[in-house]
């Protein structure tokens, strides 16, 4: 394979680092968010800007940076903050991609709430813990150690729990509880790890091939006891088998919260907190030979089978679509745990491609439900008649996760399977097989009765509110082409339906998801 990229800078190559970009980076949601706690509920336009404003900022940010991580450059800001030990923000290619992806679906997920949120109580409050939910992700992607990595991770727990229970309700109130409990637990279990892991090395430094190699052989038992830990706090917001339980509970926040939980933030903090333990703590080879990521596979299979299962039966589409991400996430993970070059760059690319396919479901189940009342997927009977863009947006996402190409999850699985082979174990093709027939299993159910079946239910034909006549929208003329429910909700997930598909019909053009991850596993995991 010819590489795309020129990697004559060396890895290591640290060009003098401007600290300036990425505290601008985590300004830029943080500034807006504390400002908007102290907007009035009338300030409405002063708000969608602060709120558009601080999401178009930091793309911008972020795609300055872009360059010169390709050229090498690494972006780090260092803050003294306990005796030896430091608050660091870096920027290289792994933490650009989750940034990349933070900020630009954080962009459409904010044009979409301003949308969805729009005659809805307390408006302040939750976009101002949207923001610094956004702030403590991007905190995550950017984490030069552990200590920075546990802050942000612990921050991401306290801004994200306001929006879970932000309906109020009595459900909201116990899916909040389930979240805090889960997560409290595993905060316990991450801090107990690092602290463990920094009295035997000295340090909690990231490095690309980890730092733990100086002590494996004398401290065999100790790390691998300090891996259980680790991956156990990270990986209750990965939402592994046994520790997923907050998830499904936490579907009553609304829509625009799943997606951000979904796709951006909480689950996706968890899944790149496991990247960085496998290569960046103990370093891929360290953690093969210490027998770890052996039972790291075994439980991302589990996990993958088990959401798959659970979605089949799942009524409730935002259910079926909570355990649909307990399995897909996984994929990630068991990627990582594979060990070899490309199984990883499937792993890491999934963590953009299941990123954007999920909330394009998401975006289009809070469609169904802010417009028709839909909740659940024996009422979706007829429902492509009625909103056909929605539904098509639903559609490419769907096949997607089945892993139907060209569209972005076939490119993930195709590198999973072929990983698998690569690394001699053909285990996992087995589990990426069960899982995608699973996949197809709970999702074109979905398809076939929203685009097949005869409506059951009377809607509103779109844009006018006259009913329907023999199951057929009033003035269904012209439907291809009338809005089907607001513009601010329906444009979001056309967008990130067809990034779905283009981003798998052009996989290796320059600067894909999937080049970036093959340069990420060159100069940062160095493999060849």
């Amino acid at each position: 394979m010819i590489p795309l990229f020129d990697t004559s800078v060396p890895p290591d190559a640290v060009l003098p680092p401007d600290a300036v970009l990425p505290l601008l980076v985590l300004a830029s949601s943080l500034v807006p968010g504390l400002v908007i706690f102290f907007l009035g509920e009338e300030r409405v336009r002063t708000r969608t800007l602060l709120n558009l404003g601080g999401a178009l900022t930091k793309l911008a940010l972020v795609g300055w940076m872009f360059r010169g991580v390709y050229e090498g450059q690494r972006y780090e800001a260092r803050l003294p903050l306990l005796d030896g030990l430091d608050l660091v923000l870096r920027v290289g290619s792994l933490s650009l991609l989750f940034l990349v992806l933070s900020a630009g679906l954080w962009l459409v997920t904010t044009v979409y709430a301003v949308g969805y949120l729009e005659r809805s109580p307390n408006r302040s409050r939750f976009f101002g813990f949207f923001s610094l939910c956004v702030t403590a992700t991007v905190g995550v992607a950017m984490s030069g150690n552990l200590l920075t990595f546990i802050l942000f991770f612990e921050l991401l727990t306290l801004t994200t729990y306001p929006l879970v229970v932000h309906r109020g309700t009595e459900a909201a109130r116990r899916a909040g509880l389930a979240y805090l409990a889960h997560t409290v637990f595993a905060g316990v279990m991450l801090l107990a790890g690092t602290v463990w892991l920094y009295t035997l090395t000295g340090t909690l430094t990231f490095a690309p091939r980890g730092f733990v190699s100086e002590i494996a052989d004398t401290h065999r038992g100790p790390l691998i006891a300090i891996f259980a830990l680790l991956i156990a706090g990270v990986g209750v917001k990965a939402a592994l088998v046994p520790l997923h339980g907050w998830l499904p509970l936490a579907m009553v926040a609304p829509a625009p919260v799943s997606a951000l939980l979904h796709a951006v933030a909480v689950v996706k903090a968890g899944a790149f907190g496991i990247v960085l333990i496998v290569y960046d703590v103990f370093g891929v080879e360290q953690a093969a030979e210490l027998g770890l990521t052996g039972p790291l596979a075994a439980v991302a299979a589990v996990t993958i089978i088990y959401g798959s299962l659970r979605a089949l039966f799942q009524d409730d589409l935002k259910r079926r679509l909570a355990f649909s991400t307990v399995s897909q996430v996984s994929y990630i993970v068991l990627g990582v745990a594979i060990v070899g070059p490309l199984a990883s760059v499937g792993g890491i690319v999934h963590l953009v491609h299941q990123g954007i396919m999920k909330i394009t479901l998401f975006f289009c189940a809070g469609n169904l439900a802010e417009t028709l009342g839909i909740h659940k997927v024996s009422e979706m009977n007829g429902v492509g008649r009625r909103m056909p863009w929605t539904m098509g947006a639903f559609s490419i996402a769907a096949l997607g996760m089945i892993g139907v190409p060209p569209i972005a999850g076939f490119v993930s699985k195709w590198y999973l399977g072929l990983g698998a082979l690569e690394a001699g174990v053909h285990w996992p093709l087995y589990v990426l097989t069960l899982s995608s027939l699973l996949n197809a299993a709970y999702f074109l159910p979905i398809l076939h009765a929203a685009w097949f079946c005869e409506p059951t239910t009377q809607w509103p034909a779109a844009g006018s509110g006259t009913g329907t006549e023999n199951g057929k929208p009033i003035g269904d003329s012209g439907r291809w082409l009338r809005p089907e429910t607001g513009w601010l909700l329906l444009l979001p997930p056309l967008v990130t339906a067809a990034l779905s598909l283009l981003i798998g019909l052009f996989a290796s053009s320059p600067f894909s998801p999937l080049e970036w991850s093959l340069l990420i596993a060159e100069r940062e995991f160095h493999y060849p």
